[in-house]
């Protein structure tokens, strides 16, 4: 009898593990209380530097035209706060990342322009239900590896408790809307360490975020995310195309990838556009599970949820995104922080340490959460002799007409080879937004090769 019940009590303990338990609904009450709906503290801070959260920016300025990929900076005529520099960063420094504090160290030039901080997230109300639900009755499984896929339709963890829960928070954040979201010419740029800037690519891209189709039957309910470049820049690389999906249990059904590339004129799986595989098209500064900060699986490494803090992330960057032009945003070693803004934000802080047995280029890696969008402000990542390797920082934008909030384009700083890279930047052509989902006939690796390599 003895036995048995230890059995059942590791069993227990298995299942909890493997398949931990919502927050109870006395935890949940708070939300839309002390907390938004999607978990962040709804005060401000005492200091009077985090406003109190009222609502979120839906309010677009005077002389936007919707539909047209750009979005005026509702807070253009604001002046700096003040200025973070090498003269007195270490006054900041417990606001600042590692990525921060080595740029200011490294590069009298650079500073961050510190703006009044603005809470601009807002979300569609079926998003805010969704979210709101989600808190009770959604599950991670696999040791934190994968979610419930009745978690569809909001954020799933709004009351996160451990580091795969905010990690997931990041994955599934809502930033793309009900439909799908279009690039005509997404570029990327590489600064080498002597300052010469290259062109890295130039693709058209497909996004979309199946997880948020709820009413789209003919999808995968598994599947949470879609993407498809094809590269129009360089010429030698022309025509190909990349496609990646990925699922809510990568334990059970890992990423799927597929190439194309005009000279075989045939379609490959190409499992190997995972971990710590460098991104062709983003010059090799990128690896694929950095891609918009992190993506993919989160098997190699174990998050360690460290808490919350204040700390100065890009936010709210519509300077950076539509009005700095693209000869303007680049100097030798550094983007112009003339084009930067920058805002104190709370933030969820997770660890990431690479587990025993597993291979990758970096040891540990530190990411810094927005606690009103779950995007990836600051990231930083050391590399196997616990020096720092990289370090990106992730702008974000709410696109105040859409309710979405909005974050994409990013720089990285690779300090082991003193470069680094603006990416996905759509100065060209600018985002553009569809409501309504294509047929899921048109969304096979096919098709989309076929309509897009007769262009």
């Amino acid at each position: 009898m003895m036995k048995r019940r230890l059995i059942l009590c590791t069993a227990l303990t298995s299942l909890s593990a493997s398949s931990l338990a919502a927050v109870s609904p006395q935890e949940a009450e708070e939300l839309g209380k002390s907390l938004t709906p999607w978990g962040a503290t709804k005060a401000g801070n005492s200091e009077g530097t985090i406003p109190a959260y009222t609502g979120g920016l839906r309010t677009a300025p005077e002389g936007f035209e919707s539909g047209t990929g750009f979005w005026i900076d509702p807070y253009k005529d604001e002046e700096p706060l003040f200025r973070i520099d090498a003269s007195n960063l270490e006054e900041y420094a417990d606001k600042l990342s590692e990525g921060q504090k080595q740029l200011l160290r490294n590069h009298p030039g650079y500073y961050l322009d510190i703006f009044p901080s603005h809470r601009t997230a807002a979300y569609p109300q079926e998003v805010v239900d969704a979210t709101l639900r989600n808190a009770t009755e959604c599950h991670i499984k696999q040791d934190g590896l994968a979610v419930d896929p009745s978690c569809r339709g909001g954020l799933p963890f709004p009351i996160p408790k451990s580091g795969n829960e905010v990690i997931w928070n990041q994955q599934l954040r809502y930033k793309i809307g009900s439909g799908y979201s279009t690039t005509s010419a997404s570029n990327s740029w590489i600064i080498h360490a002597n300052g010469s800037v290259t062109k890295a690519a130039e693709q058209q891209t497909f996004e979309e975020m199946p997880y948020y189709q709820v009413n789209q039957s003919d999808r995968n309910p598994e599947m949470y995310a879609r993407v498809f470049s094809l590269n129009k820049f360089p010429a030698r690389r022309a025509g190909e195309v990349t496609i990646l999906a990925d699922y809510l249990d990568p334990t059970r059904q890992p990423r799927r990838a597929w190439s194309y590339s005009p000279g075989q004129r045939r379609i490959k799986l190409a499992p190997e556009f995972a971990f710590d595989t460098p991104v062709a098209s983003q010059g090799g500064v990128t690896l694929f599970d950095e891609l918009q900060m992190f993506s993919g699986s989160q098997e190699r490494f174990d998050y360690k949820l460290v808490g919350k803090k204040e700390m100065f992330i890009p936010y709210n960057a519509y300077n950076f995104y539509f009005d700095c032009k693209q000869d303007e945003q680049f100097l030798r070693h550094h983007v112009n922080p003339d084009c930067e803004r920058w805002e104190l934000h709370r933030v969820w802080v997770v660890e990431a340490t690479l587990k025993p047995g597993s291979r990758h280029v970096y040891s540990k890696r530190t990411y810094y959460l927005d606690e009103d969008t779950f995007g990836v402000g600051l990231y930083d990542a050391w590399d196997q002799h616990g020096e720092l390797y990289r370090a990106m920082f992730l702008s974000g934008v709410q696109l105040y007409d859409l309710d979405i909030p909005y974050n994409v384009k990013n720089v990285i700083y690779d300090f082991n080879k003193g470069m680094y890279g603006v990416i996905n930047d759509g100065l060209n052509g600018g985002y553009k937004f569809f409501d309504t989902p294509l047929p899921e006939r048109n969304m096979a690796p096919e098709a989309i090769v076929s309509r897009h390599s007769q262009r």
